[in-house]
């Protein structure tokens, strides 16, 4: 049976406004009472800033969660919008900062100053309360997110049933993210059509963020897992249809594609059956940052702007955060490393570990 439209949410006093489904998983189906109070005008520029102005997805609903925080703060304390001054948003920072990482502290800090400043470009405030506030200060220099070793890859690989439709999907979208570098947004999203070869060679054409396209090699072992899914599968003709797709119980295969939050759970519970450490899940889907930063480090006869290219990493200063595993790099054609797999036992003649 169809799905019934549901109800519009109501946003202002005048006009009837769908919110972004960003927005109600955070809980912000309805203006925070500061804004409401402001006026029409107030609540028109506040939708603008999360409908229009922010165009990520994954931004949106993060900046959504901190502004929702961030006023409730601030109705609890009957504080007005004119009223916010910037010695509220630092004693509201500096409560964050007593239960909050202070990565998370300075994405909030983000939010709010960025919400402000677009209240005070389109004439609604004079000033930001936010500018003048400044977050606790963060410098990394050693990564902190764990790096799948060669042999739990290969473990974890192995030990996905693929007599099982599910099976062939997780064991394929597992080997993108080990083999491609990919994050686990861009896997997510990839469609029938990023699979293609060019030459002799099969290619992933990632899309990352930041509207960003990026063109990988696959290698070998992972072209075969894809072949593996598509072909079973049946969506080889669907060239605009999602690669990575939800599967219901009894093994039926839907159009929906897969949320990040489904591949998590995925890994996990994969993680979990093959007797791997919970961190498991997290060097899989953060899989590009650790890994790559390692080899850009210790490949020190490769320039920096070619040890950056294969990984997507535009800036330079991306590839110097020290490593918590030492990896050697050797050369190949094209690029400052061998990126033909992720790590040493999975086929990957590139990287080692040390």
């Amino acid at each position: 049976m169809p799905k019934e439209p549901k109800e519009p949410i109501v946003l202002t006093d005048d006009d009837v406004v769908a919110a972004p489904p960003a927005l109600i998983r955070v809980g912000l189906e309805t203006l925070p009472a500061a804004i409401a109070a402001a006026g029409a005008r107030t609540s028109e520029r506040f939708i603008e800033f999360f409908t229009a102005n922010i165009r990520n997805r994954n931004t949106r609903m993060a900046y959504a969660l901190a502004v929702r925080q961030f006023f409730d703060w601030c109705e609890q304390r009957s504080l007005l919008l004119e009223a916010i001054r910037p010695t509220t948003v630092a004693a509201y920072i500096e409560q964050l900062g007593a239960g909050m990482a202070k990565p998370s502290v300075k994405q909030h800090l983000a939010a709010i100053r960025q919400l402000f400043d677009y209240l005070v470009t389109g004439g609604i405030l004079p000033s930001n309360p936010a500018g003048a506030v400044r977050g606790p200060k963060y410098v990394v220099k050693r990564g902190k997110t764990p790096v799948l070793s060669a042999d739990q890859a290969r473990q974890l690989l192995d030990s996905i049933d693929v007599t099982e439709l599910s099976g062939l999907r997780d064991r394929a979208l597992i080997g993108v993210m080990v083999y491609s570098f990919a994050r686990v947004s861009a896997a997510a999203t990839l469609r029938v059509e990023d699979y293609f070869e060019h030459g002799k060679r099969a290619w992933l054409r990632l899309h990352e963020k930041g509207g960003k396209r990026h063109e990988v090699p696959c290698h070998h072992n992972l072209a075969a897992y894809l072949d593996a899914w598509i072909d079973a599968a049946g969506i080889a003709a669907d060239k605009k249809g999602t690669l990575f797709r939800a599967i219901r119980k009894g093994n039926k295969l839907t159009e929906n594609p897969m949320a990040r939050e489904d591949v998590l759970a995925m890994i996990k519970r994969r993680a979990k059956a093959a007797a791997l450490p919970y961190s498991t899940c997290c060097a899989v889907t953060h899989f590009a940052r650790p890994a790559s930063r390692l080899t850009c480090k210790t490949a020190a006869h490769s320039s920096m702007p070619s040890r950056s290219r294969p990984t997507n990493h535009l800036a330079p200063p991306s590839c110097m955060i020290a490593p918590r595993t030492r990896f050697r790099s050797t050369k190949s054609s094209g690029f400052g490393f061998d990126i033909r797999g992720a790590v040493a036992g999975i086929g990957c003649d590139g990287l080692s570990v040390g």
